[in-house]
């Protein structure tokens, strides 16, 4: 019987996704954080020099896009315009393959749900 990854395995899984995502967009990492509740989990440039932080989100699979808290983000875009960065954010919504509604287990198929990224304005609204 296998063990269910746990909540770090889960958002390593999402950070591998967005982080190959980003190589082969050309995208070149500045620093990446991989700790769970710390954001952003990349810093990276484009082919400009302009900074990006990105921020990945984790969530059960769902029949709607993954959202962020709305309130929180405009804390972070301040962040971001202080630091002349720009915000991604990636939703990645994870599911076993036997239920999309739980996480999967260790060494298990898995539903994976990413639509890339969503690039958010950071101007004051």
């Amino acid at each position: 019987m296998s063990r269910q990854l746990t909540k770090q395995e889960i958002h390593n899984l999402a950070m591998n996704i967005v982080g190959k995502d980003l190589e082969v967009k050309g995208y070149e990492f500045i620093a990446i954080n991989s700790q769970l509740k710390r954001n952003p989990q990349f810093v990276c440039i484009d082919r400009n020099n302009t900074r990006y932080f990105v921020i990945v989100k984790i969530a059960p699979i769902s029949e709607f896009a993954i959202a962020f808290d709305v309130i929180w983000m405009e804390t972070f875009k301040k962040h971001a315009r202080i630091n002349d960065a720009k915000v991604i954010f990636a939703g990645v919504g994870i599911g076993s393959k036997e239920n999309k509604n739980r996480f999967p287990n260790f060494n298990e198929e898995y539903l994976l749900q990413y639509e890339g990224f969503q690039f958010l304005d950071i101007e004051l609204n």
